[in-house]
C-alpha cells in the first residue's frame, strides 16, 4: 500500500512495507513471547504439580508404611503418639487415628472434627498392596510375624550355620549377600540363574538353613491345626503349610484362602487392632493439597516467566537495534562535513536499504558537482586569463608607444573581445539552463530547410580549412522545435567537426526518421575521441587537447551547450569514434504526432519552459 507526500519537489511514494516489517516484528516478539511464556509456564507448572503430587503421594505412602509397621510390631496403639507427632514434623500433615467406630486412638496434634471419609484403613492384615509393594496378594503384612519371631539364641545358630554356608559357596566361586527377614531369620543371597543356584546349593547344603527352628515349627504347628480345622469345614483334605506358608504337595488352590485365614487368626493376638486412619492438612481441611504450589516450585514458575521476559527484552532490543542502525549510520553521515561524503553500508533491500543507496548516490553526485565546480571555476578562469592578457599586453604596450594603433591592432584587439564575449554568451546559457530558466519557442519546421541553412553557414569555414561538407536527408521528417536553439545545437557540432578534422578530410551531416524519433548525425573523419575520453565528452571545458590550444579548441562550452539544448528539446545527445577513422555524434529528437497538424502542435509546445 502506497501513501503519497506533497512536497516542493512534487509528490514523492511513500512505502510502508517498512512500518509493516516493524509491525510484524512486533507482533512476531509478542506472539512468540506470549506463547514461550504460556507454553514454558505450562509445561514448569505441570511439573512442579506433577512434583507436589508425587511429594504428597510419598508422604502419604510414608505415613501409611510406618502405621502399618508399627501395628504389626505392637498389639495395641499406646505408643503410637510421638510417632505420629514425627510424621507430622516430615511431612508438615496433621495424622489422627481413630477406631473403626470414629472413637479417637491418637493423634498428632489438638483433636480437630473429622473429614467424611478416612484417608485409609491401617491393618497389618488386610495391607493395600498399591501403598505397599512388599506386599503378597493375601494382604498379610512381612513384618507381622507374631510367634514366629526367632529368640537371640535360634538367630546365633542360624547366623553361625549363614557363615558356614558362606565359606563354602565363596570356595566354590559364589560369594553370597546375608539378609535379615523381619522374623529374624538370616537368609543368603545368591546370584546367577535358579539352576546354578540349585546346583550349588546341593553342594554347600544350603537346604540346612530351610529347617524350622522350634520356635518356628511350634508356630507351623498351631498354623497347620487352624488350617486343619478351616479345610475341615468346607469339606477339604488335609495340607501341610511350610515356612513359605504354600502348601506342600500339589493342594489345588482352594486351599489358599484358608492358609490365609488361618494366618490372620494366628496374627490376630500380636499386632495392634484395625484403625482409621485422617490425613488432613494443617489447616484442618482434608488431605488434598497436591495442587498447592510450594515456595520453590513458584520460584521456578516465576523464574521461568522473568527468564522469557528478558529473552523477550533481549530480542526486542536487537530487533530494534538492528533496524535503527542503519538509520544512525545515515544520520551520522549526514551530520559530517560535506566535504568528506561519507558513505553508508547498503546492508538490505527495503526502505532503509533504498534510503543509505540514495544518500550514497547523492554523496557520490555532490562529490562529483563539488569536483566540477572546481574545476569549472578553474576552467572559467583560465578560459577568461588568455584574452584579457592579450588585450592587456596589446594596450600596455600601446601605452608605452611599442605598439602602433592601426587597423590591425583595433582588429586583434576587436577578435579578443568577441572571444571573451563568446564564452561570457555560453557561460550565460548554461547558467540559464541551470536555473531552469531555458526558455524555448518551438514551431513546426522542415529539418531539411533548417540544416541546409546551417550547412551553408559553415560551408565557407568548411573550404577554407580543406574540409568536403555533405548534407543528406532522408523523408524530410517533421519536426517541433525551436529553430534558433537547434540551430545553435547543430552548429556547435559541425564547427566542432570541421575543427577537428584535416584538410581533404569529410564532415557529412544527415538526418533520417528511426520510430517515434528523428535522428540528426553530424559525422567526420577527423582524429576521433579516445574511448576512455568519451564519458567526458560533454563535461563543460573538456577538451581533447590536454594543452586547451586555441588552434584546435574553442571555448570547451560548446559539446555541454549542446546536449543543454537537446534535452530542452526532450532529446538526448550521444557520441561514437574510432580513432582516425570516424567520429559521429547524434541527437535525438521527438517527433511530431502524424494526426496532429503543424499549428496544433506549435500551440501545444509555445513558450515551452525547460527545467533541468
Amino acid at each position: 500500500m502506497d501513501a503519497e507526500r506533497s512536497g516542493a519537489g512534487g509528490r514523492v511514494p511513500l512505502r510502508r512495507s517498512l512500518l509493516v516489517r516493524l509491525l510484524a516484528a512486533s507482533v512476531t516478539i509478542a506472539v512468540c513471547s506470549v506463547a514461550a511464556t504460556a507454553w514454558l509456564a505450562a509445561r514448569t507448572t505441570t511439573s512442579a504439580i506433577q512434583q507436589e503430587q508425587g511429594q504428597v503421594l510419598a508422604d502419604d505412602a510414608q505415613i501409611y508404611d510406618t502405621l502399618i509397621g508399627y501395628a504389626a510390631g505392637h498389639t495395641g496403639w499406646s505408643g503410637v503418639t510421638p510417632v505420629l507427632k514425627r510424621l507430622t514434623e516430615r511431612t508438615g500433615r496433621r495424622i489422627t487415628l481413630t477406631t473403626q467406630d470414629r472413637l479417637p486412638i491418637a493423634a498428632s496434634g489438638t483433636m480437630t472434627a473429622l473429614p467424611t471419609k478416612a484417608s485409609a484403613l491401617i491393618d497389618p492384615l488386610r495391607a493395600d498392596p498399591a501403598l505397599l509393594p512388599g506386599v503378597k496378594a493375601d494382604g498379610i503384612d512381612p513384618r507381622a510375624v507374631g510367634p514366629y519371631r526367632l529368640p537371640k539364641a535360634e538367630r546365633r545358630e542360624l547366623l553361625s550355620r549363614v557363615g558356614k554356608l558362606q565359606s563354602c559357596l565363596r570356595g566354590a566361586g559364589y560369594p553370597a549377600g546375608v539378609t535379615e527377614e523381619p522374623s529374624g531369620r538370616p537368609a543368603l543371597v545368591l546370584g546367577g540363574d535358579s539352576g546354578t543356584q540349585r546346583k550349588v546349593g546341593e553342594v554347600c547344603e544350603l537346604y540346612r538353613l530351610d529347617d524350622p527352628t522350634p520356635t518356628e515349627k511350634r508356630a507351623l504347628d498351631q498354623l497347620n491345626a487352624l488350617v486343619a480345622g478351616c479345610l475341615k469345614r468346607q469339606n477339604l483334605g488335609p495340607v501341610e503349610v511350610d515356612l513359605s506358608f504354600s502348601p506342600l504337595g500339589s493342594a489345588g488352590e482352594a486351599v489358599q484362602p484358608c492358609i490365609d485365614t488361618a494366618r490372620r487368626e494366628q496374627l490376630a493376638p500380636y499386632v495392634a487392632p484395625a484403625a482409621l486412619l485422617f490425613v488432613a492438612t494443617p489447616a484442618g481441611s482434608a488431605a488434598a493439597p497436591g495442587f498447592d504450589l510450594s515456595s520453590a516450585n513458584t520460584a521456578r514458575v516465576a523464574g521461568v516467566a522473568a527468564l522469557v521476559l528478558v529473552l523477550t527484552v533481549a530480542v526486542t532490543v536487537t530487533v530494534g537495534t538492528r533496524l535503527v542502525r542503519p538509520l544512525r549510520a545515515l544520520t551520522d553521515a549526514a551530520r559530517h562535513p560535506a566535504q568528506q561524503h561519507l558513505r553508508v553500508p547498503v546492508t538490505t533491500q527495503d526502505e532503509i536499504g533504498r534510503l543509505a543507496a540514495a544518500f550514497n548516490d547523492l554523496a557520490e553526485r555532490r562529490e562529483r558537482v563539488e569536483v566540477q565546480r572546481k574545476a569549472m571555476v578553474s576552467d572559467v578562469a583560465h578560459e577568461l586569463r588568455t584574452p584579457l592578457s592579450t588585450i592587456r599586453s596589446w594596450l600596455e604596450a600601446a601605452q608605452d608607444g611599442l605598439a602602433v594603433s592601426d587597423e590591425a591592432f583595433v582588429a586583434s584587439l576587436l577578435e579578443e573581445a568577441l572571444l571573451l564575449q563568446h564564452i561570457v554568451d555560453d557561460l550565460q546559457h548554461l547558467a540559464q539552463a541551470d536555473a531552469g530558466r531555458f526558455r524555448l519557442h518551438p514551431e513546426p519546421l522542415r529539418l531539411r530547410d533548417l540544416l541546409d541553412h546551417v550547412a551553408a553557414a559553415h560551408r565557407g569555414r568548411a573550404e577554407t580549412a580543406g574540409v568536403t561538407l555533405t548534407t543528406r536527408v532522408e523523408d524530410s521528417p517533421a519536426l517541433s522545435a525551436d529553430p534558433v536553439r537547434l540551430r545553435q545545437a547543430v552548429g556547435n557540432l559541425l564547427s566542432n567537426a570541421i575543427r577537428h578534422t584535416p584538410p581533404g578530410g569529410t564532415v557529412t551531416l544527415r538526418c533520417r526518421r528511426a520510430g517515434d524519433e528523428v535522428l540528426i548525425e553530424v559525422a567526420d573523419t577527423g582524429t576521433g575521441i579516445a574511448a576512455d575520453d568519451l564519458p567526458r565528452v560533454f563535461d563543460r571545458f573538456w577538451r581533447a587537447d590536454k594543452s586547451r590550444s586555441r588552434q584546435t579548441g574553442g571555448s570547451g562550452l560548446g559539446l555541454a551547450i549542446v546536449r543543454q539544448l537537446t534535452e530542452a528539446h526532450g532529446g538526448t545527445v550521444s557520441v561514437t569514434s574510432t580513432p582516425d577513422t570516424e567520429t559521429v555524434f547524434t541527437l535525438r529528437l521527438p517527433l511530431v504526432s502524424d494526426s496532429g497538424s503543424g499549428a496544433e502542435a506549435e500551440a501545444g509546445l509555445e513558450g515551452r519552459e525547460w527545467q533541468k
